[in-house]
Protein backbone atom coordinates (compact mmCIF):
# COMPACT_ATOMS: atom_id res chain seq x y z
CA UNK A 1 0.00 0.00 0.00
CA UNK A 2 2.75 2.33 0.61
CA UNK A 3 4.68 1.69 -2.65
CA UNK A 4 1.48 2.83 -4.30
CA UNK A 5 0.78 5.91 -2.47
CA UNK A 6 4.36 7.06 -3.33
CA UNK A 7 3.76 5.76 -6.92
CA UNK A 8 0.72 7.49 -7.15
CA UNK A 9 2.49 11.03 -5.71
CA UNK A 10 5.27 10.63 -7.71
CA UNK A 11 3.08 11.01 -10.70
CA UNK A 12 0.54 13.63 -9.93
CA UNK A 13 3.57 15.90 -8.75
CA UNK A 14 5.14 15.21 -12.55
CA UNK A 15 1.49 15.55 -13.99
CA UNK A 16 1.01 18.81 -12.09
CA UNK A 17 4.47 19.80 -13.31
CA UNK A 18 3.39 19.26 -17.17
CA UNK A 19 -0.24 20.64 -16.61
CA UNK A 20 1.19 24.29 -15.45
CA UNK A 21 3.80 24.40 -18.07
CA UNK A 22 1.32 23.53 -20.32
CA UNK A 23 -1.11 26.12 -19.11
CA UNK A 24 1.27 29.07 -19.35
CA UNK A 25 2.23 28.09 -22.56
CA UNK A 26 -1.70 27.80 -23.40
CA UNK A 27 -1.75 31.50 -21.83
CA UNK A 28 0.85 32.64 -23.63
CA UNK A 29 -0.75 32.11 -26.96
CA UNK A 30 -4.17 33.63 -25.79
CA UNK A 31 -1.94 36.80 -24.83
CA UNK A 32 -0.59 36.72 -28.32
CA UNK A 33 -3.46 36.55 -29.46
CA UNK A 34 -5.06 39.67 -27.97
CA UNK A 35 -1.71 41.53 -28.84
CA UNK A 36 -0.72 41.85 -25.35
CA UNK A 37 3.26 40.93 -25.20
CA UNK A 38 3.88 41.97 -21.67
CA UNK A 39 1.67 38.66 -20.60
CA UNK A 40 3.50 36.44 -22.96
CA UNK A 41 6.43 37.62 -21.96
CA UNK A 42 5.66 36.64 -18.67
CA UNK A 43 4.09 33.59 -19.34
CA UNK A 44 6.80 32.34 -21.21
CA UNK A 45 9.39 32.93 -18.13
CA UNK A 46 6.53 30.97 -16.32
CA UNK A 47 7.11 28.17 -18.65
CA UNK A 48 10.91 28.00 -18.53
CA UNK A 49 11.30 27.77 -15.17
CA UNK A 50 8.25 24.50 -15.31
CA UNK A 51 10.42 23.34 -18.18
CA UNK A 52 14.17 23.00 -17.23
CA UNK A 53 13.19 19.10 -17.15
CA UNK A 54 11.37 19.23 -20.50
CA UNK A 55 14.03 20.51 -23.72
CA UNK A 56 11.89 19.87 -26.35
CA UNK A 57 9.96 22.83 -25.54
CA UNK A 58 12.38 25.67 -25.46
CA UNK A 59 12.49 25.98 -29.44
CA UNK A 60 8.73 26.81 -29.21
CA UNK A 61 9.53 29.24 -26.13
CA UNK A 62 11.47 30.88 -27.98
CA UNK A 63 10.08 31.36 -31.35
CA UNK A 64 7.12 32.95 -29.39
CA UNK A 65 9.59 34.89 -27.51
CA UNK A 66 10.81 36.09 -31.23
CA UNK A 67 7.26 36.70 -32.89
CA UNK A 68 6.74 39.16 -29.46
CA UNK A 69 9.54 40.48 -30.24
CA UNK A 70 8.89 41.18 -33.85
CA UNK A 71 4.95 42.48 -33.08
CA UNK A 72 7.29 44.81 -30.56
CA UNK A 73 9.13 46.30 -33.78
CA UNK A 74 12.03 45.30 -32.07
CA UNK A 75 13.46 43.50 -35.09
CA UNK A 76 17.10 42.70 -34.43
CA UNK A 77 16.36 41.57 -30.97
CA UNK A 78 13.55 39.25 -32.55
CA UNK A 79 16.37 38.51 -35.77
CA UNK A 80 18.81 37.45 -33.00
CA UNK A 81 16.31 35.09 -31.09
CA UNK A 82 15.36 33.29 -34.43
CA UNK A 83 19.22 32.79 -35.14
CA UNK A 84 19.39 30.76 -31.27
CA UNK A 85 16.72 28.81 -32.32
CA UNK A 86 18.57 27.79 -35.51
CA UNK A 87 21.76 26.99 -34.01
CA UNK A 88 20.22 25.34 -31.29
CA UNK A 89 17.86 23.75 -32.61
CA UNK A 90 19.02 23.12 -36.09
CA UNK A 91 16.92 19.98 -36.90
CA UNK A 92 13.78 21.41 -35.76
CA UNK A 93 10.32 22.15 -37.52
CA UNK A 94 11.05 25.88 -35.33
CA UNK A 95 14.56 26.20 -37.09
CA UNK A 96 12.90 26.19 -40.24
CA UNK A 97 9.47 28.84 -39.40
CA UNK A 98 12.82 31.13 -38.10
CA UNK A 99 14.91 31.00 -40.89
CA UNK A 100 10.83 31.58 -42.94
CA UNK A 101 10.63 34.65 -40.23
CA UNK A 102 14.58 35.92 -41.12
CA UNK A 103 14.03 35.88 -45.00
CA UNK A 104 10.64 37.74 -44.24
CA UNK A 105 11.91 40.09 -42.23
CA UNK A 106 14.82 40.53 -44.64
CA UNK A 107 12.35 41.31 -47.54
CA UNK A 108 9.91 43.57 -45.96
CA UNK A 109 13.61 45.76 -44.80
CA UNK A 110 13.09 45.56 -41.03
CA UNK A 111 16.33 43.47 -41.09
CA UNK A 112 19.55 43.91 -43.68
CA UNK A 113 20.70 41.52 -45.66
CA UNK A 114 24.15 40.18 -45.42
CA UNK A 115 25.32 42.14 -48.06
CA UNK A 116 23.51 45.20 -46.84
CA UNK A 117 24.56 44.91 -43.14
CA UNK A 118 28.35 44.79 -44.45
CA UNK A 119 30.31 47.84 -43.11
CA UNK A 120 32.04 49.68 -46.02
CA UNK A 121 35.03 50.90 -45.46
CA UNK A 122 34.96 54.57 -45.10
CA UNK A 123 37.92 56.69 -47.74
CA UNK A 124 39.74 59.52 -46.44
Amino acid sequence: MRIVLIVVLTLSVVGCTRWSMNHHLNNAYSAYDRGNCEQVMLELSKVERDSRARPYVWPEVSMMRGLCLERQKMYIDAVQTYQFIIASYPQSEYAFRARARIETLQSLNHYPTHSAAAVKPTQF
